[in-house]
């Protein structure tokens, strides 16, 4: 596909990065001369200087020739009009725009995003996305992530093997035999910074991070199965009330019955602006890194602490307060800056939050084309985990697994049939209107859209 990037921040250019990677041809525009020299030095792109609001800019960049427009600028107001420009002026046909503000966001005014007024096709609010990954998190205690497939009836849970883990050294094909009942395919591991997909006699080390397919209804077992007995946390802390803080207490309120939310917001007017929006979170005004306000909200008796400020240094300082002051609390905190990661495990954080990865995640899954649904990034999209409907001209249909050709680099997790979740043996027959979850790495996607038939967005 013929791609326009609109916005040569971190974002645009971890777009640009991975949808290159997969032979896209993409174009990026920015204003700014030396971030676009560093897409030019470091990628397989074209880069423009200019303004993408410009018609005479993105006729510059072929816009009349592209599939698709992705303006993920800082301003919202500016990723709007280059939609309508896109639209208006070039007949681009999909846009997608990340837009911030909360007024813009409100369901009603959605009517706002059609083709009479406002032609977007996709809205993405990394706010809104970060909110429900933590979410995500926090209904899967001992997993370091939990991602939804297959109408939530299938789960992708990302899981640390620890040293108590009494998985670990046993080979795969070991595995279903020990645990018969459990619906679960895992389709590899993190180690040593690299992806491996693991084969029915390979293993699981210490401190590998394994990716599991799962039957949604089965987490809690598949995690006491991987020697995590965590559960979830009643009493949550959130310091900073910020979109992300904001967004992610009112999901609480309207998902958790019994869990109980506090925030600590360092500025009065926002802090009592949140206490008003919410129902039953209660809000302090402070500081966060002030113990005696961390006392105010009774430290001891949380549970969970996310730090969600917009600072990372402050974050990464809650954490380290939290865990002198108050042990066996479970920690996350938002980081923008990678080089912070390398910190996680000496200042024991849970875990780290990469508002980037997020928003990447949430636009990737937009550019694949037809049934492909849902996509999940791994390792900054080397791997995707991808949902996709098998249609009637799929020539997996009736086909047998071990019959189908599929290169290694593709792991099929588990199959949606009507109501019945599958774990696929060698044996297992592809039928039409089969919804499928599974692992591919970043350079066979093209492969995947092959196999699974697919010609149009």
């Amino acid at each position: 596909m013929n791609i326009i990037i609109c916005g040569a921040g971190r974002v645009g250019y971890t777009i640009a990065k991975l949808l290159s990677e997969q032979n896209h041809s993409i174009t990026v525009i920015d204003q700014s001369s030396d971030d676009i020299q560093k897409i030019n030095e470091g990628l397989d792109v074209k880069g423009i200087v200019g303004k993408a609001t410009y018609p005479s800019v993105l006729e510059k960049a072929s816009a009349s020739e592209a599939d698709m427009i992705i303006a993920v600028t800082k301003n919202d107001e500016i990723n709007m009009l280059i939609c309508q420009i896109a639209f208006s002026m070039f007949n681009i046909q999909k846009k997608i725009a990340r837009i911030r503000s909360k007024d813009y966001l409100n369901p009603k005014f959605s009517k706002v995003y059609s083709k009479e007024n406002l032609p977007i096709d996709v809205i993405i609010s990394p706010e809104i996305e970060i909110a429900k990954s933590i979410q995500r998190k926090l209904e899967a205690p001992g997993a370091l992530d939990s991602v939804n497939f297959a109408q939530d009836k299938i789960r992708l849970l990302e899981i640390l093997v620890n040293e108590i883990c009494p998985l670990i050294n046993i080979p795969l094909n070991e595995l279903t035999k020990k645990f018969p009942k459990l619906e679960a395919n895992i389709l590899g591991v993190i180690r040593n910074e690299k992806f491996i997909i693991l084969k029915k006699n390979d293993v699981m080390k210490k401190n590998d991070k394994a990716y599991v397919i799962i039957n949604s209804d089965q987490m809690e077992q598949t995690l006491l199965a991987f020697g995590h007995e965590e559960k979830i946390s009643k009493k949550i802390l959130i310091i900073g009330g910020g979109n992300i803080g904001f967004n992610l207490a009112k999901n609480i309120e309207q998902t958790f019955e019994d869990m109980r939310v506090k925030i600590i917001e360092k500025d009065k007017s926002r802090a009592e602006h949140i206490a008003n929006e919410l129902n039953n979170s209660i809000v302090i005004n402070g500081n966060g890194l002030d113990e005696d306000v961390l006392s105010e909200a009774n430290l001891d008796e949380i549970e969970t602490v996310l730090a969600l400020t917009n600072d990372d240094e402050d974050n990464l300082m809650v954490s380290v307060l939290v865990e002198k002051f108050s042990k066996d609390k479970r920690t996350m905190a938002l980081i923008n800056k990678p080089n912070y990661s390398l910190l996680q495990s000496s200042l024991k954080i849970d875990d780290l939050i990469d508002p980037r990865m997020n928003t990447v995640s949430s636009i990737l899954k937009h550019v694949h084309k037809g049934t492909i649904e849902t996509a999940y990034t791994i390792l900054n999209g080397e791997y995707e985990v991808i949902e996709a409907e098998i249609i009637e001209t799929s020539e997996l249909i009736n086909k047998e697994l071990k019959k189908s050709d599929l290169p290694d680099e593709i792991r099929i997790g588990a199959i949606l049939r009507g109501k019945d979740i599958i774990i696929p043996r060698s044996n297992f027959v592809f039928k039409k209107d089969d919804i499928v979850v599974f692992l591919a790495k970043r350079d066979q996607l093209s492969v995947v859209e092959n196999m699974f038939r697919i010609s149009s967005f």
